[in-house]
Order: C-alpha cells, then sequence, then structure tokens
C-alpha cells in the first residue's frame, strides 16, 4: 500500500511534468522558427537592399556567384541568390548555379511578396520579391540549413524527453517513499497507542466490573464489601493515573507550553525529589552538587521528569533495593542521574525503551507512560539521554543539559552602572 500510493503520487506528477515538458517543447520550437525566420527575412531584407543601389548594374551584379552565406557572420549559413524577372515575367538574369522559377511564380510574383516554395531538388526556399521600375528582383535562401537545425532539435527533445520523464518519476517516487516514512511511522505508532491504551483501560475496567458483580451477587460480610471496594479503589486510582498520563501526553503533543525563560537549579529540584521517594520503600541515596546546576526549563517539567525517573527506579529496584539521583556539572552540560538496583534494561530492549505502553521487563506496575512522559520533557528542552547500566547492578538513565546562565537581578545592574559612573568622576 505504501508503495503503490507512492506509485500512483509520482505517476501523477510525472504526467503534470510531461505536459508542461511538451508546452514548453512547443513554445521553444515556435520561438526557434520565428527566430530563423525573423534571420532568414533580414538577409533577403539586405540583399534586396544592396542590389537596389545600383538599378543600372542589376544583370552584372546577379551574375556573379553568390558567396556563402552573403556576408553573414555564420559561415555554415546559405547563400542568397537572386532572379531579375522582366516586364514579359521571364527571368532575364540570375546568380548563377540557381535553380529555376516555376512559370506560375513569375507570372503571379508581386512586389513585397514573400513566400516559401520547393524548387526543383533544391528544397524549399523562401523568396522575397521587390520591383526594380517596370522589372521585378527576386532573392532567395535556402531553408534546408534551418530545417536540418529544427529537425536536429526537435529529434533531441523527443529522445531527452523520455529520460528525463523516467528520472523524474523515479526522483518523485523515492521522494514519496521518504516522505511518506514519517507518516508512516507515525500512524503505526498511533493504531499501537490506541490498541495499548484500550488495553490498558480495558483491565482496571474489568476488575471493577467483576469485583462489583461479584459484591452483588450474594450478601456478605462487611469485612468483605470493605475487602472489595479497596480492590475497586485500586483499580480507580490506576485508571486515574493511566487517564491523566495520556491527557498530558495527549495535550503536550498538540500544543506544547511554552519554555520558561528563567533558569532552573536542577540540584534543588532532585534534592526535593528525593526526599519524596524516601518513603517509597527502596534506599533513595541524593549525590548533587553543590555548584549551581541551573538549565532552562520549567521547573515543573524537570520536577515531573525527575519524578518519573526516580518512581520507575523504585519500581524496578524493589523495597529492598537501592536508588541513587545526582547532579553533576561538567564544562557546559548539567547531568541529571538516576541509578538503580533493578534488573536493568535488555540491550535489545533499548532503542523502545521511550515508546508509550512500552516496559522494559515484566517487573514492576505501571502502564508504560512515565519514560513517554520523560522523553516529551527532554526532547522540548533539548536535553540528551543516556542509558547504560549501574554500578548498583541495574539501569543508570542520564539526561544532559546545556548550561544556563543565571540572570542578574535589575538592581545590581543599577547599582553596576553607578559604581561604574563614580569611579569615570573620580
Amino acid at each position: 500500500m505504501k508503495l503503490g500510493h507512492a506509485a500512483r503520487v509520482a505517476a501523477v506528477t510525472t504526467a503534470a511534468i510531461a505536459v508542461v515538458y511538451v508546452l514548453c517543447v512547443i513554445a521553444a520550437n515556435l520561438i526557434v522558427s520565428a527566430h530563423l525566420t525573423a534571420q532568414v527575412d533580414s538577409r533577403l531584407g539586405d540583399r534586396l537592399d544592396d542590389l537596389r543601389k545600383h538599378p543600372a548594374e542589376l544583370a552584372q551584379q546577379l551574375s556573379r556567384p553568390a558567396l556563402a552565406s552573403d556576408g553573414d557572420d555564420d559561415g555554415d549559413g546559405a547563400p542568397v541568390i537572386g532572379w531579375l524577372v522582366g516586364a514579359d515575367r521571364r527571368v532575364v538574369a540570375h546568380t548563377p548555379g540557381a535553380p529555376a522559377l516555376p512559370a506560375d511564380l513569375t507570372a503571379g510574383a508581386r512586389d513585397g511578396q514573400t513566400v516559401i516554395v520547393a524548387l526543383g531538388r533544391s528544397g524549399p526556399f523562401r523568396l522575397k520579391s521587390s520591383g526594380s521600375g517596370p522589372d521585378l528582383l527576386v532573392v532567395g535562401l535556402s531553408l534546408a540549413v534551418d530545417q536540418r537545425l529544427e529537425r536536429w532539435l526537435l529529434i533531441g527533445e523527443v529522445s531527452a524527453g523520455p529520460v528525463l520523464l523516467l528520472a523524474m518519476f523515479a526522483g518523485s517516487l523515492l521522494i514519496g517513499l521518504r516522505a511518506q516514512a514519517p507518516l508512516e511511522q507515525s500512524r503505526r505508532r498511533q493504531l499501537e497507542f490506541t490498541a495499548d491504551a484500550s488495553h490498558e483501560l480495558r483491565t482496571p475496567l474489568s476488575v471493577i466490573r467483576a469485583e462489583t458483580d461479584l459484591a452483588l451477587a450474594s450478601p456478605r460480610e462487611a469485612a468483605d464489601y470493605r475487602d472489595t471496594l479497596a480492590r475497586i479503589r485500586g483499580e480507580s486510582e490506576r485508571l486515574r493515573r493511566l487517564v491523566e498520563d495520556m491527557l498530558w501526553l495527549a495535550r503536550f503533543d498538540s500544543q506544547p507550553p511554552p519554555l520558561d525563560e528563567g533558569p532552573v537549579d536542577l540540584a534543588t529540584v532532585a534534592q526535593g525529589c528525593a526526599d519524596r521517594f524516601r518513603s517509597v520503600g527502596p534506599a533513595v541515596i541524593a549525590a548533587v552538587t553543590a555548584d549551581p546546576a541551573l538549565v532552562s526549563a520549567p521547573p515543573e517539567w524537570v520536577d515531573r521528569l525527575a519524578g518519573v525517573l526516580l518512581d520507575n527506579a523504585c519500581k524496578y529496584a524493589g523495597p529492598d533495593g537501592q536508588v541513587r539521583i545526582g547532579v553533576d556539572v561538567t564544562g557546559s552540560r548539567v547531568t541529571l542521574t538516576v541509578e538503580d538496583s533493578g534488573p536493568g534494561i535488555p540491550a535489545d530492549q533499548r532503542p523502545r525503551l521511550f515508546d508509550r505502553f512500552s516496559r522494559a521487563t515484566d517487573q514492576g506496575s505501571g502502564a508504560g507512560l512515565g519514560l513517554a512522559i520523560g522523553d516529551s520533557v527532554v526532547r522540548s528542552t533539548s536535553g540528551r539521554w543516556e542509558v547504560g547500566d549501574s554500578p548498583l547492578g541495574g539501569a543508570r538513565l542520564a539526561v544532559s543539559w546545556r548550561h544556563a546562565q543565571p540572570h542578574r537581578a535589575e538592581p545590581d545592574r543599577r547599582s553596576a552602572a553607578s559604581g561604574a559612573s563614580g569611579a569615570r568622576r573620580r
């Protein structure tokens, strides 16, 4: 389907270009033909002017052999030949080697007439007449060279046309396939997202429906009802988190919120996030730098990203595991690192790690949207992912940003300006 659609688009494009090419060829041939005709008429007119300068010597001038191109710059041009037609409409004199004029042409020749006739085996000639007293002067130029040039031009255009159209079709097909690849990938991911979302939503709804049906099927003790309601509440909470994550991703994809211009201290955000997760279960260690680790990103985005990474690490580390979050400044980059002692991420699963509803292992709960949300934040803030193995035994996820410079306060700038002016006065 992908190849067929691209081929149809390429065929339509090639057909449109073929029509344009044919129109351009016709226009070019008409322009060339008109230009050649204008050149021939110009040479005929110049020859007539030269002959009419000496009307008494017309016969003598016509008896001279015609020069190739008649003095024209184009040495390959045909010579201009002439005929002197008397009052009785018979040829009195002509250029040596000139073909005979048809009798009907000499009888019907008029002053200022321009015609194209075939003169025996000499081929077509363009003739122009001019009166010279009782006689009539006729000059002509063979069109064989011009027709040969037009024929070569047409053969070249016809020969180049199929090659050009075939190359255009191949190029359009290749461009169509490459342009369609991201759309096809996006469509496939959308279908997978819809299918996975339906599956993830169906599971808690099915559990809630089953627990409700069992509770209503027969009378129970109050403790049993309490257990049922607790399970329903847990599935409802899971359903709520899933819907909130999906809505957040949908809003972020459709219209990402604008970036905050003010820098945020990554170390402060990481330390606060570590304090929140210390009561989850595994031992959470915070190793943040004492230097300012400023990045240009909204604080709530960075907090959401750190929370996603820590939540994911705590799930896979387990209650008895270890999780470490660190912030480091190296050169012009600031790096947020989260490590855990869980099972790690297999190498074959890392390319799909940030896909929605994708989980690297079967361990842990969740729908697989956390890292997709984190990836949206990282891409929107021009961050860089780094996925590897941790010395703790599990996975190591790191995100780095370019180090941002702190904004100076306005009073500081005013005081600095006043200090500088005072120094100049002193």
